[in-house]
C-alpha cells in the first residue's frame, strides 16, 4: 500500500506544502518525477487526479514529489505576490532537492500550464530530463487572454456597460504592473506578464517526451495545434511519443472527475521511458 507523505519544504519566501508518494520498498525503486501543477483554479479541480496518478506511479516504483508553488494551495505566501520566476524557481528548487533524497534524476511531469512552467525548467536541466505532458498549453499568451475573460464575462451580471472593460485593458492595467482580481485570485503582473511570454519549447537537447490529450469523443486525436509541435520537435530530434485518450476534462468540470485511462496510459509511458 503507497501512503501520502506531506510535509513543508523550506524555499526561498517560505515553505512548500509538498506531498511525497514513494515505493514500499527502495529495492523497487525505478526513478523520480515532480508534477507541477496547472494554474488557478484547474489545479484544484485536478487535486484528485494528480493524487491517483502519483499512488499508481509509486505503486510501480517510482517516487513521486507534488508541491504546491509559492501562493497556492497550502504553501506560504498570498497568490497575489506570486510571478512566474518565483515559480520557476519553485520547481527547479524542489527537483534539485528530489534529486538529492533518491540518487535520481527526476523526470517533469506537468499539467496544461504546469507543462509550461516544466518545459521552462528543463531547459536548465543537462542532460534533458524526461517529460510527461497532460495536455498542455501550447501559449502562455492564450492560456492569460482565456483567464482574462473570466473577468469580462462576470462583468455581464454585475457591473453598468460604462464600468465594463475588455481584455485589452485588462492587458494594459496588468502591463502598468497594476494586478487584477479575476474570479477569487488577485493576479499580479509579474504572474501575468510571465504567463504571456512563455511558450511550449523544448530544450535544445534532444529530450524524450510523451504528450497525453484526452478528448470528449471518439476518435481521438492530437488537436491540430498538438500535431504541428510535435512535428516541430521531432524534426528538432526529440522523441515524442503521442497519446489521445477519450475522457472528461477533469481540470474544468463543475463536479470532481477522474479519467482512469490516463492514468493507464501515463503508467505505460514511464514504463516504456525504462525499457
Amino acid at each position: 500500500m503507497v501512503y501520502p507523505d506531506p510535509f513543508f519544504l523550506p524555499m526561498e519566501r517560505g515553505r512548500r506544502y509538498c506531498v511525497r508518494y514513494a515505493p514500499a520498498s527502495t529495492a523497487t525503486s525505478l526513478g523520480a518525477i515532480v508534477y507541477v501543477h496547472p494554474f488557478a483554479e484547474e489545479m484544484n479541480k485536478s487535486r484528485r487526479m494528480a493524487a491517483l496518478q502519483a499512488r499508481a506511479l509509486a505503486g510501480a516504483g517510482w517516487t513521486v514529489l507534488q508541491v504546491d508553488l509559492f501562493g497556492c494551495g497550502d504553501s506560504e505566501g498570498d497568490f497575489g505576490q506570486a510571478d512566474w520566476q518565483q515559480w520557476r524557481t519553485d520547481v527547479a528548487d524542489a527537483t534539485a532537492w528530489l534529486s538529492e533524497q533518491t540518487g535520481c534524476r527526476p523526470s517533469l511531469w506537468g499539467l496544461r500550464a504546469g507543462c509550461l512552467l516544466a518545459c521552462d525548467v528543463a531547459k536548465d536541466m543537462e542532460p534533458a530530463p524526461n517529460l510527461l505532458l497532460w495536455q498542455p498549453v501550447i501559449s502562455g499568451r492564450q492560456s492569460l487572454q482565456q483567464f482574462l475573460r473570466l473577468k469580462v464575462a462576470s462583468q455581464l451580471f454585475g457591473e453598468s456597460p460604462l464600468e465594463r472593460v475588455g481584455t485589452r485593458q485588462l492587458f494594459d492595467q496588468l502591463a502598468r504592473g497594476e494586478a487584477v482580481e479575476i474570479a477569487g485570485y488577485a493576479l499580479s503582473a509579474g504572474l501575468a506578464l510571465g504567463l504571456d511570454a512563455a511558450e511550449l519549447a523544448l530544450p535544445a537537447a534532444p529530450a524524450r517526451v510523451a504528450w497525453l490529450e484526452v478528448v470528449p469523443h471518439a476518435p481521438a486525436e492530437p488537436s491540430r495545434a498538438a500535431h504541428a509541435r510535435i512535428q516541430t520537435w521531432r524534426a528538432a530530434g526529440h522523441r515524442v511519443d503521442t497519446y489521445a485518450l477519450t475522457g472528461a476534462a477533469f481540470w474544468q468540470t463543475q463536479e470532481i472527475a477522474e479519467c482512469p485511462e490516463l492514468i493507464e496510459a501515463s503508467l505505460a509511458v514511464v514504463a516504456d521511458w525504462q525499457a
